[in-house]
């Protein structure tokens, strides 16, 4: 018989194109081999290249749903995507850790598709701290780190670093070092090197990150090698094909 599989949710958009969202995340749990749940937080018309519309899921609704997969279910790890206000994901991530405190939660600070459509603004820096207090990582680009913390990078790292949550910056977006992530723990920076050689702009790259990060904390890795791990996941599924849309599993 087959070693139980560890349960995983994903609390973010519908994608219909599959390359974002839920869709992408429960794609990508499943090739890690643990056992994948969602819910939605909002449903889109998108393509891989052109963002239409978004309907928000009404909070109350999530809320529920989160306490009906909790009641039944354990789970080990949460990935968060989009999110419309900082109240929204309050709401959520307390929801989570009073009915599991143990659960690991990782937020994909999703501010703005890729296809540019905005999701949510940074205003309360109070409430944004609070809610990283009880965040196990939060996965930004470069774009993004600037709007959660403006001072970041600049300056040493003591005084960049406003957030004990442990931080993952993506590296896509820096200029100078394209494909070169770096991991801020509480009292240590890991650089993680890129080592693929060909890569392609992919659609929900994000999501796959995160995902593949949230499967590999649920399978008791630490927040440093499940990083490590899901960089080679995700650099395999840049390279899978040139299109905006990847291929999870290549024969």
């Amino acid at each position: 018989m087959s070693k139980n599989r560890p349960h995983v949710l994903s609390i973010a958009g519908l994608d219909p194109s599959g390359g974002a969202g839920i869709l992408a995340d429960v794609k990508t749990f499943e090739q890690h081999q643990v056992t994948g749940f969602a819910i939605s937080t909002a449903n889109t018309i998108q393509t891989e290249n052109r963002f239409y519309e978004i309907l928000w899921t009404d909070l109350d609704f999530v809320i529920r749903s989160i306490e009906t997969l909790f009641g039944n279910y354990k789970i080990e790890a949460v990935k968060i995507g989009i999110i419309p206000s900082l109240s929204y994901l309050n709401s959520i991530v307390s929801t989570i850790k009073q009915l599991s405190p143990n659960t690991k939660i990782v937020w994909d600070t999703v501010l703005k598709s890729s296809t540019e459509f905005d999701f949510i603004s940074i205003k309360n820096q109070e409430l944004l701290e609070a809610i990283l207090s009880k965040i196990d990582l939060i996965t930004p680009n470069y774009n993004e780190i600037r709007q959660l913390f403006p001072d970041f990078l600049s300056g040493n790292f003591e005084a960049k670093k406003d957030s004990t949550t442990p931080i993952l910056l993506k590296g896509g977006h820096n200029a100078e070092e394209v494909g070169t992530d770096y991991l801020y723990l509480e009292n240590q920076t890991h650089k993680l090197l890129p080592s693929a050689t060909i890569c392609y702009e992919k659609h929900g790259s994000g999501c796959v990150l995160s995902s593949a990060i949230t499967a590999n904390l649920a399978l008791g890795q630490s927040v440093e090698k499940a990083c490590k791990n899901a960089k080679i996941y995700i650099e395999k599924y840049l390279s899978s094909t040139t299109t905006l849309i990847g291929y999870h599993y290549v024969p």
